[in-house]
């Protein structure tokens, strides 16, 4: 009787564990796409992470929050059994069209299967003054999402053959929650849900540029878009951004877009040194991620693409760049943790 008690305790306390373990919360970063630019390269997506979040019993699958949604966002998704219907907030950086595109698709997407309204959140309207004087407005752009479907004659036609549909087109499904610029020089909470915190810092690379970072129970991520340093050209300490170093401190993952420096002026490469010294390179990426102790650095948004002898019309100097190019010239940097290059599809799952 005995011997039976505790083998009864013995697979009781071992059908627990696996019970509790599974209900552990995780939070899984995937890179939905990781080319550069606008330009197309081998099939790549554009610029987007996906960050879920969620118990390991349902996939960490409670909560999908899309950062920025290049070309072919949806396409990636569907890869991942993931439908627009599915997500519940994106976030954008800022307004390329190489981060921004896949939005018109995926508000599409989800008026035409009668989703529920998508939370959006950008920086508010941004004027700047000067000989090129204009407005970058996130809601603008949500505003007109749909606008040549409604001049095709698309919206009326489709909601003709549905009451269910909502007559207003793509824009009426979107709620844009605007994030108000000037930030104070610390990060603001600008979403959240349950245990799930958004916070965003202005950084330097276009006006309203953003970062952002999530804090959960299963760790963090900071996706720091296109940011680079605000001195736009050297001589300066680095090409990283102020901003997203504080932003970062003490996460597990950072996703940062990157440039590598064979593509700069000192290499004699033809690329525009405006646009080169906008971005931040790999290996001051590494350094920023070595001094904010961060654990994980995955490098997407590549500039160049990896095997690509050319970025639009300009060469790589020495040629075509490799996986390996771009980790050496991370831990140039004396970066310690882990660097993962990115790849479309790419998957870190929290906590490892």
């Amino acid at each position: 009787m005995a011997q039976l008690i505790t083998l009864l305790s013995i697979f009781l306390f071992t059908f627990s564990s696996q019970a509790f373990a599974k209900d552990e919360t995780c939070m899984e970063v995937t890179l939905t796409g990781t080319l550069g630019g606008p330009d197309v390269y081998e099939g790549l997506a554009g610029a987007g992470t996906l960050v879920k979040f969620g118990t390991i019993s349902n996939g960490c699958s409670d909560l999908h929050l899309q950062f920025d949604t290049g070309r072919s966002t949806v396409i990636r998704l569907a890869e991942l059994n993931i439908h627009p219907n599915m997500i519940d907030a994106v976030f954008l950086t800022h307004l390329h069209s190489d981060h921004t595109v896949g939005l018109i698709d995926l508000a599409q997407t989800r008026w035409h299967t009668f989703a529920k309204k998508l939370d959006l959140v950008c920086s508010d309207d941004v004027e700047e003054d000067g000989p090129f004087a204009r407005i970058m407005s996130c809601k603008q752009f949500a505003t007109h999402i749909a606008d040549a479907a409604f001049y095709a004659g698309e919206i009326v036609q489709r909601t003709s053959e549905s009451e269910k549909r909502n007559k207003q087109g793509p824009q009426d499904s979107i709620k844009f929650i605007p994030v108000t610029l000037p930030l104070p020089l610390e990060p603001r909470v600008v979403w959240e849900s349950g245990d799930v915190i958004v916070t965003a810092i202005a950084s330097s690379h276009i006006p309203g540029n953003l970062s952002y970072r999530v804090d959960s129970p299963a760790g963090s991520v900071v996706i720091g878009g296109d940011a680079g340093n605000s001195k736009t050209a050297p001589p300066r300490d680095s090409s990283t951004s102020n901003s997203v170093e504080l932003l970062s401190q003490g996460a597990d993952i950072l996703v940062h877009s990157t440039i590598h420096p064979f593509i700069g002026p000192e290499y004699g490469s033809t690329f525009p040194a405006p646009i080169f010294y906008r971005q931040s390179t790999s290996t001051d990426l590494g350094a920023l991620a070595k001094r904010a102790n961060v654990s994980h650095l995955m490098l997407t948004h590549l500039v160049p693409p990896i095997g690509a002898e050319k970025l639009g019309i300009h060469a790589v100097p020495g040629g075509a760049l490799t996986e390996e190019d771009y980790v050496q010239s991370t831990l140039k940097s004396g970066f310690k943790g882990k660097i993962y290059v990115g790849q479309d599809l790419m998957t870190l799952r929290l906590p490892q």
